[in-house]
């Protein structure tokens, strides 16, 4: 990400903080509406608590941006957690519509095609390394031969 695409990340992020459980909320309506496979990953979620998690990972990805090798870790261990809940690659494009979707909504005139360049580029770089690390073999995994 460029400085000024992580600028525009930041600032646009401390206006969805105020409405962040809102928009959660927005966002995974958004979701189950546009995916309807993606309601049965979260049956048996508390969906405050989901809503919460959701705005706490991106946050700290926000906050991460300037040390962004140092959070890679923790997203790829996050991609392998979710293929343990059932998502699947065709999962992402459905939760980057989502979100880039509840953001234009809670961003209305600040969502620009530059702001909105710069969180298609973050959620791409953030999903690129799940996807990654959830197709890639475990390691100590016995491998063929």
């Amino acid at each position: 990400m460029t400085p000024e695409q992580k600028e525009l990340v930041r600032a646009t992020w401390t206006q969805i903080v105020p409405i962040a459980d809102a928009a959660a909320e927005q966002f995974y309506n958004r979701l189950f509406e546009i995916d309807a496979s993606t309601h049965a990953l979260f049956g048996a979620s508390d969906m405050p608590a989901q809503r919460k998690k959701l705005v706490q990972t991106l946050a700290v990805a926000v906050g991460s941006l300037d040390k962004i090798d140092s959070l890679l870790p923790t997203v790829e261990d996050l991609g392998r957690r979710h293929v343990g809940y059932g998502v699947t690659d065709r999962h992402y494009e459905s939760v980057g519509a989502a979100l880039l979707w509840t953001l234009e909504r809670g961003l209305g005139r600040d969502w620009t095609p530059a702001v909105s360049g710069a969180w298609t580029t973050l959620y791409g770089l953030l999903s690129t390394v799940m996807r990654n690390a959830a197709s890639a073999p475990r390691s100590g995994s016995p491998v063929a031969a």
